[in-house]
């Protein structure tokens, strides 16, 4: 049974609980107490002998009579003043027995009755009570009753509960794995539902927002490798221009050297971006990557010594062992993170790595400013950038973070972010080995 049910079925117990003490309290106030009811219905036959044998004997022979019935009954009868038996009922009950009806005492299984009100059975009878008691009178049996027939119409509802609950369950679980399913990045993710089902109308609505969803990304992702590979020839353009102009007209003019080699620096840094573009899209296209077993402390090593060797502090387990996937790209992930952190770095830059039980954990941190909490999980959108002097003030565009987060991605890993001991940002590669 799924959670679905349960909640269900208590909301189902609970209005039939509440239906029925509605009802109870209901029939109370309109036609009185109807366990009351019960138990004059099970007394009936001592309330006809009182009212028929015994209050029909002449006034001389109510006594005899009601002795003659003491004999042969197992009925206790008994004789009260007045007095006693108001004492003993509730208020709203005594009324009723100065006006000389019948009035029942369902938890002593008896009643009482005025013997009258007028003293014409013997003297002073106007100031005795008749109680009877030991009366065959069992509530407990409606009780059960009651409640059996309150199991039956339960059992009766939520059986088709449960079962619609099955498949509602079902078709919300496909549902909820499509939506996991694209989320992860499976554009062709579609719910399967059946066309019978209660949600069928919601799944298919969903179904085309992802197919539109997926269309525009596709479009997207065209767009940006399309633009990106037709800027490469451009660039390559420009960059030949540049050094035929640097090689035939910039001897002795310092001032156009110092502009052609500004010149270049921009066409080198839109050079960057297109190729950072391209690996972003591979990236983003691929589902799988081939996987190969490598030595994972080389790599790091080497990319320590890509980095900045005299500002990087290395602390490398030598249990690291090996792991399997592309290590071009994990070293990219890597010399990405070590980058980025060398740019805030006020004067030092730590990795470290280690085995924590079956994952593999990549440590890179700074003495920086650090990341906000509130933008840790933004910093990896694809040109993303802090508003901070710092980050305008910092050279790249934004996708760095990105390539490095999508690349961990495709090795099954996540990249989380905190605060270092060093003073700024602490970001931890964590792959399952």
């Amino acid at each position: 049974m799924n959670r679905l049910f349960w909640r269900f079925a208590l909301l189902v117990l609970l209005a039939i609980a509440l239906g029925s003490g509605v009802i109870y309290f209901t029939f109370s106030g309109l036609f009185g107490d109807p366990l009351e009811h019960i138990a004059r219905d099970q007394a009936a036959g001592q309330i006809f002998l009182l009212e028929q044998y015994i209050d029909q004997a002449p006034a001389d022979e109510w006594l005899p009579r009601l002795n003659k019935v003491r004999e042969v009954s197992d009925v206790t009868l008994e004789l009260q003043p007045l007095s006693a038996a108001l004492s003993a009922l509730p208020a709203a009950r005594r009324a009723p027995l100065l006006q000389g009806a019948v009035v029942m005492d369902v938890g002593g299984k008896g009643f009482y009755r005025r013997v009258d009100a007028t003293g014409a059975r013997y003297a002073g009878s106007d100031d005795d009570v008749l109680h009877a008691q030991n009366l065959p009178i069992d509530v407990g049996q409606a009780l059960r009753m009651e409640a059996i027939r309150f199991a039956v119409i339960a059992l009766c509802l939520l059986l088709p509960l449960g079962w619609w609950t099955r498949a509602h369950g079902r078709s919300l679980a496909a549902l909820s794995r499509m939506a996991d399913d694209f989320g992860r990045g499976d554009l062709a993710a579609r719910a399967q539902v059946s066309p019978a089902s209660s949600i069928a109308p919601l799944a298919g609505r969903i179904n085309d927002m992802a197919e539109r969803i997926a269309s525009l990304l596709e479009a997207r992702k065209h767009l940006l490798l399309s633009v990106s590979h037709e800027l490469r020839t451009p660039i390559a353009r420009l960059e030949f221009g540049l050094e035929l102009l640097a090689g035939r007209h910039a001897d002795g003019q310092p001032d156009l050297q110092r502009r052609i080699d500004a010149m270049g620096a921009d066409v080198e840094e839109l050079k960057t971006l297109v190729n950072e573009l391209l690996g972003l899209m591979q990236l983003d296209h691929a589902q799988a990557l081939p996987r190969q077993p490598f030595s994972l402390a080389p790599l790091l090593y080497a990319c320590v010594a890509a980095a900045l060797p005299q500002q990087v502090h290395a602390g490398i387990a030598d249990d690291l062992g090996e792991l399997r996937g592309d290590p071009r790209l994990l070293a990219r992930a890597v010399g990405n993170l070590l980058g980025n952190a060398a740019k805030y770095a006020v004067a030092r830059v730590a990795l470290s790595a280690f085995r924590d039980g079956e994952a593999l954990r990549i440590v890179i941190e700074d003495d920086g400013p650090g990341i906000p909490a509130g933008q840790r999980d933004r910093v990896f959108a694809p040109f993303y950038r802090l508003a901070r002097e710092q980050d305008h003030a910092a050279a790249g565009h934004g996708l760095g973070l990105a390539i490095a987060a999508r690349a961990v991605a495709l090795h099954g890993g996540a990249i989380a972010i905190d605060d270092s001991p060093l003073g700024g940002a602490r970001f931890t590669i964590c792959i399952r080995a």
